[in-house]
């Protein structure tokens, strides 16, 4: 037996994503008999009967055996990704909702990031060809006929579109194509143009959804209607009479009154029973003894304020521990696979949670606490315990915020936004530290005692030097072979006090501590006599220092490891 296909609409706001929503909605129900579409809390159903009135010829319903699509009505990062057994997404396909006009926007590229991680087929569409110029709706044909019915400067600047998307999503390691061009569906993802306001290019839509649920999803929509039903939570809402309720999408099995069910949270996981069913049509509580999956539900229960949403449900009857230690399973596999030190995150809900996490991960950013919720004092508190000002952060998706001046939050209502600001500071904030400890540094030298040039021959030795190499500092210490021996108390030019000297510089300096001739000479090498601790932070900092640096340091390190042959090693 062959499930509903579960279908998300995801898109930039300006892309038409909920008008998609809208159109397909008001189609479907145009175009079919009262009861062919049922509108059921943050989802809605489409028989395949009513599939076929919209479709009509484009669409050979006798190889179709998926009995229709369930669309959820809610933004794509809040109910997509999930903790089911399997992995992957809440969804079993998406529509990735793109203004032909505009292009790519962030959003666009946040939503084909969780697509990836989530591993879901998707197909694009191309809204607003409406407003090309020069276009002429012919609603009573199929769109590919619309299309060649065009003038050819439209059908060019249609091509024109397309193509530039092509290459964009080729640059996000996609290939794509127009949906009648399409050559090979296990390897192009298929793009449809369509208008959200005329309903064009809706009927190919619906069509190249079913068809590619029914070859290549049939397996994983193959249930038995007698399993206990698995869901995940979308949303919990207070309803006047029945207190908190849980907002849920059933992907499997049936789920009945009074059954037993299991729901994670982010401790452990809580069993309670199930008071009321309910569906919502024409924004009415329909009231329900049992529902199949697939579908959206209103589940009333005690006991659920723990409960956020993207969690798991399941029903679990007799099975109640066991099924507990297994949902406890699932989110540890999320939410617990944290690190000893790092940034702390927050989220409105886990599926947005998860998310922000993969894409923090990817960037090598590692994470000490990640929760739902709004910002709280306690969040403060585990940010400023870091031992890095780097990991003194927060970060916030979707939630309010708290005043301070102790650490650095930043917030965003778009996940790729955030962290594309995150990664900026991050990436600002280390150079400022590196630049500090570099500054701290004593610079790599190299110098050259000047023949003819001893003013004084002790209590300090002035002598002329020559700059070699490198940059002189005053308070410089020095180094002869391996051994440490004076320091540059004082540079002169031309009786005027310098605090530092470049390469090719010729001056005069003072060495206390030390006699010309004994530990001295003319035309002795001298080098800045640099520490094993220093030298190994000048390694790891190799990039912000000069060949002509990376060369001293090299120098004074053949000197120091004929004494010590692992010096800085």
């Amino acid at each position: 037996m062959l499930r509903q296909v579960i279908v998300t609409i995801m898109g930039n706001v300006d892309s038409g994503k909920s008008q998609t929503i809208d159109c397909i909605k008001k189609t479907s129900i145009v175009s079919s008999e009262p009861g062919k579409i049922t509108q059921s809390i943050k989802a809605y159903s489409i028989s395949l009967e009513a599939i076929k009135d919209v479709c009509k010829d484009l669409l050979d319903i006798s190889r179709i055996k998926v009995p229709g699509l369930l669309f959820i009505d809610t933004p794509g990062h809040a109910a997509f990704s999930n903790l089911r057994k399997r992995g992957g997404s809440l969804a079993d396909i998406a529509v990735l909702v793109v203004d032909v006009n505009e292009g790519i926007k962030p959003q666009t590229i946040e939503a084909l990031e969780i697509l990836k991680q989530n591993k879901t087929p998707f197909v694009i569409a191309l809204n607003k060809i409406d407003l090309l110029n020069g276009w002429h709706s012919n609603l009573e044909v199929p769109l590919v006929k619309s299309i060649n019915l065009q003038s050819p400067s439209v059908q060019k600047l249609l091509d024109d579109k397309v193509y530039n998307l092509v290459a964009s999503f080729y640059y996000h390691a996609l290939n794509t194509e127009r949906f009648d061009r399409v050559e090979d569906f296990t390897k192009q993802i298929v793009m449809i143009p369509m208008s959200a306001k005329t309903s064009e290019g809706i009927p190919e839509l619906l069509m190249i959804i079913t068809g590619l649920a029914q070859k290549f999803l049939e397996s994983q929509l193959s249930y038995d209607a007698n399993t206990p039903a698995e869901g995940t939570v979308l949303e919990i809402t207070e309803e006047k009479g029945l207190g908190l309720c849980m907002d849920t999408i059933v992907y499997k099995g049936k789920i009945k009154l009074n059954d037993t069910i299991v729901i994670g949270t982010l401790n452990e996981p809580i069993a309670t029973k199930v008071k009321a069913l309910f569906l919502v049509e024409k924004n009415q509580l329909k009231t329900l003894k049992e529902a199949e999956a697939a579908i959206g539900v209103k589940i009333s229960a005690q006991n659920i304020s723990s409960v956020i949403p993207g969690m798991p449900l399941r029903v679990a009857n007799k099975e109640t521990e066991k099924t507990k230690i297994e949902i406890k399973k699932q989110i540890e596999e999320i939410t617990l696979e944290l690190d000893n030190e790092g940034i702390v995150i927050k989220s409105d809900s886990l599926g947005s949670l998860e998310a922000l996490i993969n894409m923090l991960r990817e960037k090598g950013i590692k994470i000490k606490r990640a929760s739902i919720g709004d910002i709280s004092k306690k969040d403060l508190a585990e940010a400023l315990s870091g031992t890095s000002s780097l990991h003194k952060v927060i970060l916030g998706f979707n939630v309010k915020t708290i005043e301070t001046n102790e650490i650095k939050i930043l917030t965003h209502n778009i996940i790729y936004s955030l962290v594309d600001s995150f990664i900026s500071w991050h990436n600002e904030e280390k150079q400022k530290i590196e630049d500090k400890l570099i500054s701290s540094l004593p610079k790599p030298c190299k110098i050259k005692i000047l023949e003819g040039y001893i003013f004084r021959q002790s209590n300090p030795v002035v002598c002329g030097a020559e700059v070699i190499a490198g940059l002189l500092k005053s308070g410089t210490s020095l180094m002869k072979d391996f051994n440490s021996i004076t320091e540059v108390k004082e540079i002169q030019h031309e009786g005027k006090k310098l605090t530092q000297a470049k390469r090719g510089d010729q001056l005069a300096i003072s060495l206390p501590g030390v006699t010309i001739g004994r530990q001295i000479k003319e035309n002795d090498i001298l080098y800045s006599d640099i520490s094993e601790e220093e030298f190994r932070s000048y390694k790891k900092f190799k990039k912000l220092i000069t060949d002509e640096e990376v060369e001293i340091l090299k120098e004074i390190a053949e000197i120091k490891r004929k004494v010590n042959p692992t010096w800085g090693i």
